[in-house]
């Protein structure tokens, strides 16, 4: 009896926690309760829900593509060994129907934020509100970089979510997430914020995830984050899903970054990028070894970009940028994605460490050179005693692809040993297309993890993985 007693105490605390925890967010109450209690006095989401479900929308894709046809169909004599039809004049497109979620954000204007590879080659975008009304969308303008998309609708009677300060998150908020997983309209999840800060899910683009264990799914694409007091906080985005579903790590872009490119994409239709001219790395503290300064964290610049916004600056090769506008940098990335966020003739201020002296320098950011692009000797070493040059006329499938080839190999050499052979044309780095050495340089630079190669070999197209 005394252990039984115990236990219910224990639940008893347990529920206590839990209705402060959903009740202390929000002040605002109805007649004769808090807004976060029931009629039985117990915790509920449906009060907040209500008011910003339906904000949430479903968007579906129509698009037509082409197929991609395997090389040996380009073969009359392949064709004509296995009695196959003539080849097409132009291969016959196909239809495909996508969806995701997307998040009003401005009723007035219709404005409705999505993913990027939601809305990608669309040619028909239609917006399903909560109470069923379709609306035909026009894409406003789309960012790969940081995979955020405008829309606009015309419609009446609409609801938007407030944008809250996404930079004001700590790890531990509770947050909600909201979108139609698997086709599943209006599904709400809830969770924790797990981690900020994250990068890393795309070679060339511009990071600084929130991650959530709130369950995320394919279809979430494009749905609100949310706090408890309603307040949109991130556009969910991606998931690492080994098992094709979720297992509780989810990612969003903050709302700070959807609203600095909707505002670009409100004005130009596109994100028109300022560049501050360098080639950075992160520090570590081999480097606060080798530079003489203290270790701690920041993006050390490796090479100055001639007649840039850095060299203007007085930037300096071996510079530790600290901080910019008073903002810190975690690291390189973080550092690329403050900088490519900021438009071309933006003023910053860059916090420098320099010999051991902090100084401040401003530079106004350009159009053209190097946003601030990573460094990574170790992505070039798996490359190492392979000759590399662009595709050109004369070689195997010139004008049906574009990439790079492997012109010779070292016997013995790291690539030779990771499995490339001469003649093998890259084509894809983390399924990233290059189409030029120097792109299969700068896309190597942004991987620190697993390098996967597409290759074609032959008539045959593989995938090699270097570590």
């Amino acid at each position: 009896m005394p252990a039984l007693v115990s236990r219910l105490g224990h639940i008893l605390v347990a529920l206590c926690i839990i209705s402060l925890t959903f009740a202390a967010p929000v002040a605002s109450q109805t007649a004769d309760r808090p807004l976060f209690q029931n009629a039985e006095g117990l915790p509920t989401l449906a009060p907040l829900l209500a008011e910003v479900t339906p904000a949430v929308v479903n968007i579906s894709v129509e698009s037509r593509q082409t197929a991609e046809m395997n090389p040996l169909f380009n073969d009359p004599f392949f064709r004509r060994f296995f009695d196959m039809p003539p080849m097409p004049q132009q291969p016959m497109p196909r239809q495909q129907m996508s969806a995701g979620s997307g998040v009003i954000v401005d009723a007035g204007e219709g404005y409705v934020l999505t993913n990027h590879h939601v809305v990608e080659n669309g040619d028909r975008i239609v917006v399903t509100l909560k109470d069923r009304r379709q609306f035909d969308a026009e894409l406003i303008g789309s960012d790969p970089g940081t995979d955020i998309a405008l829309l606009q609708i015309e419609a009446e009677d609409i609801s938007a979510l407030e944008l809250g300060n996404s930079d004001s998150l700590l790890v531990g908020d509770y947050v909600l997430a909201i979108g139609n997983p698997f086709g599943l309209e209006q599904t709400v999840t809830s969770g924790i914020v797990s981690a900020l800060g994250r990068s890393g899910l795309n070679v060339d683009g511009y990071e600084d995830f929130i991650q959530t264990d709130a369950s995320i799914n394919p279809g979430n694409s494009g749905g609100a984050l949310i706090t408890l007091d309603g307040r949109l906080v991130g556009i969910n985005t991606a998931i690492i899903a080994p098992s094709g579903g979720n297992v509780g790590i989810g990612f969003a872009v903050p709302a700070n970054m959807a609203n600095a490119v909707m505002d670009q994409l409100i004005e130009y239709g596109e994100v028109r990028r300022g560049q501050l001219g360098v080639m950075i790395q992160d520090f570590t503290p081999d480097l606060a070894d080798a530079l003489g300064i203290e270790a701690g964290v920041g993006a050390v610049v490796t090479q100055v970009e001639p007649d840039s916004a850095a060299e203007e600056a007085g930037l300096q090769p071996g510079d530790l940028i600290v901080a910019v506008d008073g903002r810190p940098v975690a690291g390189s990335a973080d550092l690329r994605s403050q900088i490519g966020l900021k438009r071309i003739d933006s003023d910053v201020e860059l916090r420098v460490i320099r010999d051991g002296e902090e100084l401040t320098l401003n530079a106004t950011l350009r159009e053209g050179g190097l946003v601030a692009t990573t460094t990574n000797e170790r992505a070039f070493d798996r490359l190492a005693g392979a000759e590399l040059r662009d595709l050109q006329p004369g070689d195997p499938f010139y004008g049906n692809l574009s990439g790079v080839v492997i012109a010779r190999l070292d016997p013995g050499s790291r690539a030779a040993r990771s499995g490339l052979e001469a003649g093998d044309i890259i084509l894809a780095v983390n399924r990233v297309p290059v189409a030029s050495v120097a792109e299969l340089r700068q896309h190597l630079a942004a991987v620190d993890g697993a390098l996967a190669l597409t290759v074609q070999r032959g008539p045959a197209r593989i995938f090699l993985v270097m570590r």
